[in-house]
């Protein structure tokens, strides 16, 4: 009987093998690239998941000290922990190409499209977790800090940016970072302590990109408004990927959300393209909304 051969991405065309999961070598590159290009995936804690749903505790307070006198007896308490559940949503994104693709081998295409999946899913994840845009989550950063009333409304000057570390800081969140975007920097830089026409204090360094010594994670995204910044204590932001990605190619669908530059669907079939839908489960929440808070720009009213 002669050995049946073995399979590699570098035998099989795209062509052979529309659908499936992504061959484990390119799913890691793929992983590796979102979860270092992602802000979520950057600023919160991951949680291992093994399937689309998990309970974990987290440490919510912690157990007292106290001062005991000569031959008192010493009080003790218990730390508090509480318990959440985290579920995973299944993200997918279209990216349309050239016919030509489907000659390519498993592993040239996957080379070739891991850095296009990867900022797909970023951007798509962040867009959601960050600023609740097509967000399937019952939470974002953006909807606890409105939630927790934790929001600042006006410029990005020095006593709004203060104003907003102190809606964490006072209620014993700490302060690990900003979310904003590169938009901000030309207003960052404005925002200065000023006594007697004199600049006391910057609370923005342009080179390090921190404000108030604490990074500054740059978001790349349309859809967040030029002036919102959002500040988090993000070890109450949570993560998680419980299963692989897996791929589908189309040769005949109408994609109803590409259009072409007149304003009309994308169809494959008429333009001789395909396109590559990739899936993968994520979980995220957010475990306390009053850790997070956001400066809010104001849109000055329009002249009638």
């Amino acid at each position: 009987m002669p050995k049946a051969q073995k399979f590699t991405p570098d035998n099989v065309m795209m062509r052979e093998k529309p659908d499936g999961t992504i061959p484990t070598k390119y799913q890691k590159l793929i992983l590796k690239d979102v979860m270092e290009t992602s802000k979520i995936m950057q600023l919160a804690k991951y949680e291992e998941m093994t399937d689309k749903e998990k309970t974990f505790e987290y440490f919510a307070e912690g157990p007292g000290a106290y001062w005991v006198g000569e031959g008192q007896k010493i009080k003790t308490t218990k730390p508090k922990w509480l318990q959440v559940k985290m579920v995973a949503k299944k993200l997918a994104v279209i990216l349309p190409v050239t016919r030509e693709y489907l000659t390519y081998d498993m592993a040239t295409f996957f080379t070739e499209m891991q850095p296009k999946i990867a900022e797909a899913m970023q951007i798509k994840f962040d867009e959601a977790g960050i600023l609740n845009v097509d967000n399937p989550f019952p939470q974002s950063i953006d909807k606890s800090a409105i939630d927790a009333n934790n929001v600042v409304e006006g410029d990005l000057s020095y006593d709004n940016l203060i104003d907003l570390e102190d809606k964490l800081s006072d209620n014993d969140f700490d302060v690990q970072g900003f979310i904003s975007k590169r938009q901000n920097r030309s207003s960052l830089r404005e925002a200065n302590k000023i006594e007697n026409t004199v600049i006391t204090e910057r609370l923005y360094d342009r080179n390090a990109n921190t404000i108030d010594g604490l990074p500054v994670a740059d978001l790349k995204s349309k859809n967040m408004e030029k002036g919102t910044i959002y500040a988090g204590d993000f070890d109450f932001l949570r993560y998680g990927i419980p299963y692989g990605i897996t791929y589908k190619i189309s040769e005949d669908a109408q994609l109803s959300t590409l259009t072409n530059e007149d304003g009309t669907p994308v169809n494959l079939f008429e333009q001789e393209m395909m396109a590559l839908r990739v899936s993968m489960d994520v979980g995220f929440m957010v475990i306390k909304d009053e850790a997070f808070a956001k400066i809010k720009a104001v849109t000055p009213p329009s002249e009638d």
